[in-house]
């Protein structure tokens, strides 16, 4: 009987992170600005531990006591950009490893971003 109720605790728990986690956690919403395409790029890290255990009793009733959790860490680590048929990989470096770092660099990525394709289309002009 506890191995159903094992069974229920883990189907439970990976139901709550399969909530938590998907494939748009992974490769994020494109986003437009000044007609370049951001895809934003993160690394998905997840933990899993469930268990339960039967205790005996003075009453031969069967007593079950169990439990699970899970953690979840993302961090982006690039940024695909797309402009006129062009497409970059620019990737996050490991001092920018938390969202609210990537963030608050969203106006210099932009600029990069921007400069890149300048020099592409400068590239294609000359040729």
């Amino acid at each position: 009987m506890s191995e159903n109720k094992i069974n229920g605790i883990m189907d439970t728990t990976l139901n709550n992170l399969r909530t938590m986690v998907d494939a748009d956690t992974i490769i994020g919403t494109p986003l437009t600005v000044d007609g370049i395409t951001l895809i934003p790029v993160s690394k998905v890290s997840f933990g899993l531990a469930t268990g339960g255990s039967d205790f005996p009793n003075k009453n031969n009733a069967q007593l079950f006591g169990g439990g699970g959790g899970a953690g979840v860490s993302i961090n982006p680590v690039a940024f695909i950009a797309i402009s006129d048929g062009n497409v970059h990989m620019m990737p996050i470096y490991n001092e920018l490893n938390t969202l609210d770092k990537a963030i608050n660099m969203a106006p210099e990525l932009m600029d990069k971003v921007k400069s890149l394709f300048k020099k592409d289309k400068n590239k294609t002009d000359m040729e």
